[in-house]
């Protein structure tokens, strides 16, 4: 079966996010979250970055799928807020309010939903640095 995902990185933090996304969403995670110090034979890990997420997936909405891991010091810096956007289509205007109202709390550059051409729109960057746009289509006349 096809699905889209959406892989996050974060600096130390991943866990702390995934909680809190799982708290809004409701879900649970697919599978168990893997740390870097689980696996045998793998290449040396510092003691310091043992309990780090090496990885974490957990479903959101319709099939969507969050998978994270956590950035090692030994690699490449993490850049917080770029260039990663999660575009969340609720079925209901009710919905995009609620997972606004909780995506937004503590974050910052935010639109709130508001009435567009197709529908609604709203976008946050949420405490984590983590960009999420709203979108819902304007009801069918009827």
């Amino acid at each position: 079966m096809a699905r889209v995902s959406t892989y996050l990185n974060f600096s130390g933090n991943a866990e702390q996010a995934f909680e809190f996304y799982r708290g809004v969403f409701g879900t649970d995670y697919e599978g168990p979250v893997v740390r870097m110090g689980d696996l045998p034979g793998g290449p040396p890990v510092p003691e310091s970055e043992k309990n780090l997420v090496m990885h974490a997936a957990l479903p959101i909405l319709d099939g969507h799928l969050l998978q994270a891991s956590d950035m090692s010091a030994q690699g490449p810096q993490l850049k917080v807020g770029n260039n990663t956007t999660i575009c969340l289509e609720p079925d209901t205007l009710e919905e995009v309010h609620r997972l606004y109202a909780a995506l937004s709390e503590g974050g910052s550059d935010a639109e709130p939903p508001a009435e567009m051409p197709w529908g609604t729109w709203g976008t946050c960057l949420d405490r984590f640095g983590v960009r999420w746009m709203f979108n819902h289509s304007a009801e069918p006349a009827g």
